[in-house]
């Protein structure tokens, strides 16, 4: 099954749209979640991967989870958009799906 980038990028978008009237900072780190999905996947392949595009990484200890973390960057749809695509596409190469970002503030 393919993966549905308009999806996720509408996601992305209406994250935006509903939080009018929030006070969001101009520019932060921004953390993306991905969780494997095969056993056999290669952990050290995808961290090399993301890091050679600028993120920096680290595993969570559920022993499921790693975290890709860019920035600061622009706080704005577009400009997570761009980096959230850039890093979904490295993961679904190495068998890790998206599971949503948050700004670490």
């Amino acid at each position: 099954m393919s993966h549905d980038f308009a999806r996720q990028r509408r996601e992305t978008f209406d994250t935006f749209r509903a939080s009018k009237g929030v006070k969001l900072p101009a520019r932060a780190v921004v953390d993306f979640a991905f969780f494997v999905e095969e056993t056999d996947a290669d952990w050290a392949a995808f961290e090399r991967a993301l890091k050679a595009k600028g993120f920096r990484t680290r595993r969570l200890e559920d022993g499921e989870t790693v975290i890709a973390s860019v920035g600061p960057v622009a706080v704005t749809a577009e400009e997570i958009w761009r980096w959230e695509e850039l890093a979904t596409d490295i993961a679904l190469r190495h068998d890790f799906y998206p599971d949503g970002w948050e700004l670490d503030l």
